[in-house]
């Protein structure tokens, strides 16, 4: 199934969701290539909200360059598999060996704002990350390391704790709130 027809059957939890899969929508049907940062106005990124199986804890990585504790993920880079984008930046930026999906269906979607900022020496502009985010389980018992050119620190968190710690208002209110709000729909696992 491609990522088109995955948010056309999309049901989405708020009126953020709503409009921000409308847009998702809008862009991808224009043909413009949104999985590679050749776009500079707006590309394709994968979150994942990691959570224990038990659905008490979620993985958190302290960004560098949002200077914040934040959920982990990335840009999709040219591949049309944000699940396994989203899995192969948990395991990066977490040194995870083993995390899984609670279900491979798309978990959440939001258009996210970046700010102008330096990488690697080179200035960046400001765009949008046209996020799907993914919910992912992984065991808070397995050894975690941080990624340094992108994360200082990694760490489980208790589903509030997770928000508390998060530095960046609209995330706190908007995003990561709901996506423990949703947690309800999907019960411990293993």
């Amino acid at each position: 199934m491609t990522l088109l027809e995955e948010l056309e059957g999309y049901l989405p939890w708020n009126e953020q969701e709503a409009r921000d899969r409308e847009e998702l929508l809008r862009r991808l049907r224009s043909g413009e290539d949104l999985y590679t940062r050749a776009n500079a106005a707006g590309h394709l990124t994968a979150s994942a909200w990691v959570v224990s199986p038990d659905r008490r804890q979620v993985l958190m990585a302290y960004h560098n360059l949002y200077d914040s504790w934040s959920w982990l993920g990335g840009h999709a880079d040219g591949d049309r598999d944000l699940l396994a984008a989203a899995m192969r930046e948990v395991r990066e930026e977490s040194g995870l060996a083993e995390v899984r999906p609670v279900s491979p269906a798309i978990y959440s979607v939001e258009i996210l704002t970046v700010d102008g900022h330096e990488k690697r020496g080179a200035y960046v502009s400001s765009h949008l990350h046209l996020n799907v985010t993914y919910l992912l389980e992984a065991d808070p018992a397995e050894p975690v390391r941080c990624k340094p050119d992108e994360n200082s620190r990694v760490g489980w968190f208790g589903l509030e704790e997770a928000v508390a710690a998060s530095t960046e208002p609209w995330f706190r209110e908007r995003i990561y709130k709901k996506l423990n709000e949703k947690l309800a729909g999907f019960p411990a696992g293993r």
